[in-house]
This record gives C-alpha cells, structure tokens and sequence, in this order.
C-alpha cells in the first residue's frame, strides 16, 4: 500500500517537480534566465498562451477538441488592429475581437454537437477558413498605425504585474470557479466523462459542448486583442501552432484527451512549462526548430501516460 501511495503521490506531483527542476538547471545554466525583465518577458508569453490553453481545457475536458483557436487569434487581432487606429473607443477593438472569436467558436460548437462532425475534423476545416478570413481582410499585409492607448495595454503594468498577466489572473479566476462551484462545471466534467450517461441524466449536451466552444473562441478572441497590442500590430500569418501549445499546456498539466479529467491548477503549471522551455531554449542558443520537437515529444509522452495511468486504473 505504501509503494502504491508513494508511485500515485510521485505521479499526481511529476509534472511540479519537472517544473522546478527545469527552473533550477536553467538558472544554473544561464543565470540570466533568472534576472527580472526574463520573468517578466516569460509571464508576458504564458498570458496570451494561458488564456488559449484555458479554452482549450473547457473543450478537452467536455470530450472535445479544438484546431481554430491559432487562426482565430490571427483573426481577431486582425479585425481588432483595422478599428484600433484611433477612429474608434478602444473599447469597440476589443468587444469585436470577442464577437469574432465567440462566433468561431459556436460555429465550431455547432457542427460537433449538432452536426456531429468529429471536432478534429470541423475545426480543421474552421482553422483554415478563419486564416484565410484574416489574410482576406487585411489584404494579405500586416495591419499597422494601432493607437499609442492600445499599444499601451501590454506594456503597462500594475505594482509590477504586466498587464497581459493580469488579464490572465482574472481568466483563471473566472474559469476555476465556474468549473469547480458551479452546476455548469459538474456538467462539462459528465459529458466529457460519459456523454451518454449525461444525456439520460436529463443534461443539455448539445449546449454544453456548443458552449465549451464558444468559450475557446472567445478567449481566442481576448488573445488576438492582446496580442495585437503586444507586437503593436495585426499580423494575418500570426498565432501559427498556438493551437498545438494550448493543447500541450493541457496535456501535460493532466487533462485528459479522452475528455472528463482535468484541473485548472495542472494548466497554468503546464503552461508555464511549455513557455519556460521555449524561453530556456532561446537563452541558451538553441534552434527554434528543436522547440517544435520538443513539444511534440512532451504531447506523445503525456497522452502515453495518460493512456496507461487509465488502463492501471481499469
């Protein structure tokens, strides 16, 4: 029993200790990687990366699956830049980079849920008309002349905090205690779990699983927003394989693809460490291609892991 508690205690704790690990042998390899405008840099990126993976967990966590959410940021951040250049309340930006993203992702919704496409299928398909929508509209060109007030929203900061993480303080916040308190979070947990048992349980699936995508898709949209205003323009090509970070933030932070196991604690560990080995690596001069190799490994090993730790179970 003790060997038992000792193994389940060590996997429950891996993926915070793998963290910790990986802070101290950066800081031992390049003591820069510690210095305080680092940290600020590393917060900046895992805001606009922890807002997607947080949308992205609702969907896993339901039994679905999302491939729009880079392209959907690209849009938004599109339309977000053409109406931030001053002839509109900054205020307009960003509820239409919301609206853009919200309507992706009830689209995504409805065809899984109603339609009954396979997710991966239906947001393949959404992922590559959004990022065309967006190269439509700005023409192909990067959208430039945003507002210095809009420009100003991630380069700001409040007692130290950058701003970007404070937007993501409150995501967190508001996704924890929905999930964790509230009758709507027990029902994204069942359908995710066992959709049929839901459905007899007397569980509106179909809008629980339109609404886990709606939900992605509008926290696309607050990370087009805020990344427009982070590079200080709309690119059409931007946000590309940001999909595939959420997706690792949550996998490696335990949520299960199978859908019904995840927490939000695990995702902001996951995605500090996929942010933090993307940052390490840069430090230490290593290739950006090897970025992408190693992400792909951590995915394949954390859904290996998920898969067996599941079989020992059952």
């Amino acid at each position: 029993m003790e060997k038992k508690s000792v193994s389940s205690r060590l996997s429950q704790y891996f993926i915070y200790i793998i963290f910790v690990a990986l802070v101290v042998v950066l800081t031992i390899l390049k003591p820069s990687f510690i210095q305080p405008s680092n940290l600020v840099n590393i917060l900046k990126q895992a805001s606009i990366n922890g807002i997607l993976a947080f949308g992205m967990m609702f969907v896993i966590i339901s039994g679905g699956f999302d491939m729009s959410v880079g392209s959907t940021v690209a849009f938004a951040g599109i339309l977000a830049a053409l109406l931030g250049r001053g002839d509109f309340p900054l205020i307009v930006p960003f509820l239409v980079a919301l609206v853009a993203g919200l309507c992706v992702g009830i689209l995504n919704g409805l065809g899984v849920a109603v339609g009954e496409l396979p997710p991966f299928i239906m947001t393949l398909g959404t992922m590559t008309a959004v990022r065309g929508l967006a190269l439509l509209v700005s023409d192909g060109k990067p959208v430039t002349g945003i507002t210095k007030a809009y420009r100003k929203i991630a380069a700001s900061s409040v007692a130290g905090i950058p701003m970007l993480a404070i937007f993501l303080i409150i995501v967190i916040a508001i996704c924890s205690f929905v999930l964790a308190k509230t009758v709507y979070g027990r029902r994204v947990y069942a359908c995710g779990g066992n959709l049929q048992a839901a459905k007899v349980a007397g569980i509106n699936t179909t809008f629980i699983r339109v609404s886990t995508f709606a939900i992605a898709g509008l926290l696309a949209g607050l990370s087009g927003f805020l990344m427009t205003s982070r590079v200080t323009i709309g690119q059409p090509t931007a946000a590309e394989s940001y999909e595939m970070d959420a997706i690792t933030a949550c996998v490696v932070g335990g949520v299960s693809m199978s859908g019904g196991v995840g927490h939000p604690v695990g995702v902001i560990i996951g995605t500090l460490l996929i942010t933090v080995i993307a940052n390490g690596l840069d430090i230490l001069g290593v290739s950006s291609h090897w970025q992408k190799i190693v992400k792909g490994v951590i995915i394949v090993v954390a859904v290996l892991i998920d898969v067996k730790g599941k079989s020992k179970k059952n």
